[in-house]
């Protein structure tokens, strides 16, 4: 049986929750990201983007761009709320529902066409979606994930756009390469000074140049310039919370070792926050002592996943807790209050040049695993284990 994918995405998601909290925002340039000038743009209104405003621009840029622009600090709590509410909405309709991130989802909905038009049906749930949340939401339907989240790309704002299986290459031929899911702005550059810049040229390359150029991953691009996908939706698991810990061989009152070890969780929950594009809202940390006494502690912070800002909360929560000069036998550290995020670092109200040093210590460890790029104190902790 032919699939049915479809890929719905809100449109203009953190401007539209504001806009949907305070109407009078409607019709201006609106720009939601960190306030000061050394911050980035997490979202924008279509108003801004007409100025040449984008996501992820650094914010003393966007506003030069659009001086006019009403610049709002992020409000995740808000926008968590919306995206769960509407959530609830399409998992309640969907026969397979996964959660993409924040704004958007993919829905299988394969072998609806005994019933009623795939097409008729996933436009009804976005009319619903819209009619209950005052919130605009595009989407596109095909075969596959990759093209039908092209389709939604092609279609914003508010599109609603199909593309049968007989249409699939002469959609994508003629369109930019950078319009392929995954594809990286390294790689872009690569095959643009190679004269490859639609999808055309690249689904008309030998396939084994690009494996040699990008080892599996060049495979998976040839495949999605020819429109070939076989990737499933995964129906959507909420995750509550992750978490380390570490129970000592000897129980210790070495404060300095202690700390290192938790320097190295922190860093690598954060690594797998941003890698599957999630943030944190609550952070805990919990000590168990040598005669198996428990404590811990929790704080509630805004939406992050840098390691420097949650290892600066992990340890005012460790100071905190460790009150009696006695052993400890175990630390540990979680992060709860979780939300999908495809933004990732860039929400954050920091500076562009640590966005870029975390984009480039995520793009060392992926390639060479976590342990190529640690912080001295992290290290700290892993030659001791070592010895």
């Amino acid at each position: 049986m032919e699939r049915s994918i479809v890929h719905m995405d809100m449109d203009t998601f953190f401007v539209s929750c504001e806009r949907r909290q305070h109407p009078e925002l409607n019709g201006m340039p609106l720009i939601v990201g960190g306030t000061s000038d050394r911050a980035v743009v997490a979202s924008c209104s279509v108003e801004a983007r007409k100025y040449g405003v984008r996501a992820a621009m650094p914010m003393r840029y966007a506003k030069m761009l659009c001086p006019e622009a009403k610049v709002i600090n992020m409000d995740m709590d808000l926008y968590s709320r919306c995206s769960q509410e509407v959530t609830e909405i399409i998992e309640g309709s969907a026969p397979v529902m996964e959660r993409a991130s924040i704004d958007e989802y993919y829905l299988d909905v394969s072998g609806m066409d005994k019933f009623i038009g795939c097409y008729k049906w996933t436009t009804e749930l976005a009319q619903k979606v819209f009619k209950e949340m005052d919130l605009p939401i595009s989407f596109g339907l095909s075969i596959n994930k990759t093209v039908s989240k092209i389709a939604t790309t092609e279609g914003k704002p508010q599109g609603k756009i199909q593309i049968e299986p007989r249409y699939v290459r002469p959609f994508l031929n003629p369109l930019s390469i950078r319009k392929i899911p995954g594809l990286g702005d390294e790689k872009y550059e690569d095959l643009a000074r190679s004269g490859i810049r639609i999808i055309q040229s690249l689904a008309e390359m030998d396939v084994q140049i690009l494996h040699k150029m990008y080892g599996k991953d060049g495979i998976k691009i040839w495949d999605k310039a020819n429109g070939v996908d076989e990737a499933p939706v995964e129906p959507y698991k909420e995750t509550k919370a992750l978490s380390r810990s570490q129970t000592f061989d000897q129980d210790t009152i070495d404060i300095v070792k202690i700390k290192s070890l938790l320097s190295s969780m922190v860093e690598e929950l954060s690594y797998k926050l941003r890698d599957d594009a999630w943030l944190t809202s609550v952070v805990a940390v919990k000590i168990k002592y040598a005669n198996f006494d428990n404590k811990n502690k929790q704080k509630k912070i805004p939406y992050t996943s840098i390691d420097k800002t949650l290892k600066q909360i992990a340890e005012e929560l460790f100071d905190r807790l460790y009150d009696r000069r006695m052993r400890i036998r175990l630390i540990g550290i979680s992060f709860s209050g979780l939300v999908r995020s495809s933004y990732q670092i860039n929400l954050f109200d920091d500076t562009v040049e640590n966005i870029d040093l975390y984009c480039a210590i995520d793009k060392m460890r992926k390639r060479f695993g976590f342990k190529a790029v640690m912080t001295a104190q992290t290290m700290n902790w892993h030659d001791d284990k070592n010895k």
